[in-house]
């Protein structure tokens, strides 16, 4: 599937990391995600019903990320993917969060992950 629906650089505030000092004070967290959909629905009708509601979608990932106090950043990774693809039209799914700062020497450090909806049939 080649339709897209991209958040990107969504911004939230919550605890990650390691070290005590980690756990005390949020920090910025930065979230990409890339939802693979088919967009020909939306397309032919217009309506909302039949899209990836972004916004929905940037709402729910800001509030785990602000919530979870994941240790690890692939941890975080993980979660937000599956929010992704708890979104019925989500068929696979690349997100990415960032964490500013983390190393004094880099802008930021990251962790991409790339999942698939599972499909009985």
């Amino acid at each position: 599937m080649k339709d897209k629906v991209i958040i990107t650089n969504l911004r939230a505030r919550g605890i990650l990391g390691i070290h005590d000092w980690e756990r005390v004070t949020p920090r910025e967290i930065v979230i990409n995600a890339t939802m693979f959909t088919d967009t020909w629905p939306a397309a032919q009708s217009d309506d909302i019903v039949d899209c990836v509601n972004y916004s929905e979608m940037a709402k729910k990932l800001r509030a785990h990320a602000e919530s979870a106090a994941r240790m690890t950043v692939e941890a975080l990774a993980n979660d937000l993917a599956e929010i992704c693809l708890q979104e019925p039209k989500v068929v696979r799914v690349i997100l990415r969060v960032d964490k500013p700062g983390a190393v004094p020497e880099a802008d930021s450090v990251a962790v991409e992950v790339e999942r698939t909806k599972n499909v009985e049939g």
